[in-house]
């Protein structure tokens, strides 16, 4: 089982970086094809010199990697506060189907609508501050979080609910010993999904509510010319994001392998 891991982490270290080439490649050839200016197009290179090669790059690279840490740390608050949401919701669901014939059309409300539209409004209730954050990463995560749990819960085998039944377990019990660990895979899909969301969810708080991380810095650097620091940002928190949803699918791969489960479906 061992082996097999390993051999799979390095199948997927190999492709990363295969992917990491393609992208590196696409994005120099798209600046050239489109002939975008450079004084607004910044290759891989004028990254490169900005974090690392140039005179300021210590200081650009300290700057730069604050920005990241605090859209990082108001991700996470997103991540935990979606994730919460969407399986008190899930198990609500699963248990009561009025309740899900209720709520669930604001879900898909709450996905509908662009969150750009509903931002000033959160931020009236709520202030500029952690708890914005919670509801922007929130709405983000909650919905596609929600449904893969939803799927996971009824996927429970129909034999295995007809025997706690039999046994005289109720809701509750079938629940817990039947649809739970039945769900498992459904969960850990929902968690990987909701990495990059959380983190886009939180950039949009940063920049509409708070002033503060990846958000607000891409807006300053904008409004102060700095397009250098521009696409840093944006490279930075693009691969602090891929390395987070990797290390979460890795977590998923030995949570199944351990528990002898195929792969997530993924909804």
């Amino acid at each position: 089982m061992n082996g097999a891991l390993l051999r799979a982490t390095g199948r997927g270290l190999a492709q990363g970086a295969l992917s990491l080439l393609v992208v590196v490649v696409l994005w120099e050839a798209t600046l050239h094809l489109l002939d975008v200016s450079p004084f607004i197009g910044k290759g891989p290179l004028d990254v490169w010199g900005y974090l690392v090669t140039d005179d300021g790059a210590a200081e650009n690279r300290a700057v730069a990697t604050a920005l990241v840490a605090r859209t990082l740390a108001d991700a996470a608050i997103g991540f935990v506060a979606g994730l919460a949401a969407a399986s008190v919701l899930a198990l609500m669901f699963t248990l009561f189907t009025a309740v899900e014939q209720a709520l669930m059309p604001l879900a898909m409300l709450l996905r509908t609508v662009p969150l750009i539209a509903m931002a000033p409004i959160i931020v009236l209730v709520f202030g500029r501050d952690a708890a914005t954050v919670a509801v922007m990463g929130g709405i983000v995560v909650l919905f596609p979080a929600l449904v893969n749990m939803v799927f996971g819960l009824r996927s429970a085998s129909p034999p295995m609910l007809d025997v706690v039944a039999v046994y005289g377990g109720g809701r509750l019990a079938a629940l817990r010993k039947v649809a739970l660990p039945a769900s498992l895979p459904s969960f850990l899909a929902a968690v990987k999904i909701s990495v990059p969301g959380a983190v886009t969810g939180a950039v949009i708080a940063e920049w509409l509510a708070t002033g503060e991380g990846v958000g607000h810095g891409i807006v300053f650097a904008i409004g102060q010319a700095q397009m250098a620091q521009v696409w840093s940002l944006v490279v930075l928190v693009t691969l602090a994001t891929v390395l987070l949803y990797g290390l979460v699918s890795l977590l998923e791969r030995l949570v199944l392998t351990g528990a002898g489960l195929p792969g997530s479906p993924g909804v």
